[in-house]
């Protein structure tokens, strides 16, 4: 993979652009994310949030994660697809994985809040697991 990537949303309302390699790529199994994606789990990378462009407008929904900080979840107001994350640290964004024009290259290295799995949910062993979210990605650590 290039250092930049592009993707958007299902109506192609909304577009972005990323010039940074993603600083951590993986699998939250929190109950947000498995209502926002109706799945059991969300699959998403994480860059520095000055390195993305993007065009059309984004709805946000904030919620409050298991942190007890505030998270908003970026949507195309038209077409309804998860595109971001806003995570407590405001210099990252997280950018869904299905959302990727070209969503070949993900490799995800983790699984994040592993306790809130699904016990029909098959995780790949081979994959880091982390309980909660894991220290590296928690900036109250």
């Amino acid at each position: 993979m290039g250092i930049k990537f592009t993707g958007g949303c299902l109506c192609g309302s909304v577009r972005y652009e990323c010039s940074a390699e993603p600083l951590a790529m993986g699998n939250c199994h929190c109950r947000d994310c498995q209502r926002v994606t109706g799945s059991a789990y969300a699959s998403g990378l994480l860059v520095p949030q000055n390195t993305v462009t993007i065009t059309g407008d984004v709805k946000y929904y904030d919620v409050i994660g298991d942190s007890g900080s505030i998270v908003g979840r970026g949507f195309c107001p038209n077409c309804g697809s998860r595109l971001f994350s806003k995570p407590p640290n405001p210099e990252f964004m997280g950018i869904m994985a299905g959302s990727l024009d070209d969503p070949s290259w993900f490799r995800p290295v983790m699984d994040i809040y592993t306790s809130k799995a699904q016990p029909w949910d098959y995780m790949n062993p081979d994959l880091h697991k982390f309980a909660k979210m894991p220290p590296m990605l928690d900036p109250a650590s």
